[in-house]
């Protein structure tokens, strides 16, 4: 069995600071997800088309080249984010983006990959599953600091605003929807700094290493 690490969960919970943490603590390839969907949704924004057009999103998405994804710094902006949630309930464009991330995920010897819908449609056998979680407040206040510090000019108010309509948006979508697998653990980093909550998620790993015989 290779040993694929699924990491799921919101918006600003800490999962991709904690799945991008244990693919270097275990030797594996790591991929965030969403930055496929964040180039997805800028990739439709750079042709002067529309997000509301699901045929133009996926047209993007089947030609995506994923190489250097993660040193594109425009990915990690307010308006990638709300591109990305905008564009990630089409099904064409979940079904375009498919077996890119299932091949990453059953490469020899494992991987980890962190995203919505990792451990119940990309990775459903996964030995090791966590879903990471923090209140909305939490991970308001956390987007809204990673933001500020870049020079967005956002209030926490509206911040707030947008990580309540991403949940809204990503948990009541038709296409694979998020939701925590019934086998994967809960890990709510609310009260947790990065330190503790990679250490949960290591020891949470753990246990799956050793119930898995890996």
């Amino acid at each position: 069995m290779d040993f694929v690490i699924a990491v799921d969960g919101p918006a600003a919970s800490g999962k991709g600071t904690v799945a991008a943490r244990l693919a270097r603590t275990y030797g594996l390839p790591f991929l965030d997800t969403g930055l496929l969907y964040r180039a997805v949704g800028m990739g439709v924004l750079d042709a002067s088309g529309d997000l509301d057009d699901p045929v133009a999103a996926e047209g993007v998405a089947r030609a995506l080249d994923a190489a250097g994804l993660s040193d594109d710094a425009r990915l990690t902006t307010g308006e990638a984010g709300e591109a990305a949630s905008r564009i990630a309930g089409y099904p064409g464009v979940r079904a375009a983006l498919l077996d890119l991330q299932q091949a990453f995920a059953h490469q020899p010897g494992g991987a980890v990959l962190d995203g919505r819908d990792i451990g119940t449609v990309i990775a459903p056998a996964a030995p090791a599953k966590l879903f990471v979680t923090a209140t909305p407040e939490t991970r308001a206040t956390r987007r809204w600091k990673q933001l500020t510090a870049k020079g967005d000019d956002i209030s926490y108010e509206a911040m707030l605003a947008d990580i309540l309509k991403r949940d809204e948006r990503d948990a009541g979508r038709g296409a694979a929807p998020m939701v925590q697998a019934d086998d994967a653990v809960l890990l709510d980093t609310t009260d947790m700094d990065i330190e503790t909550a990679f250490d949960a998620a290591r020891r949470i790993v753990e246990a799956a290493r050793v119930r898995h015989g890996l």
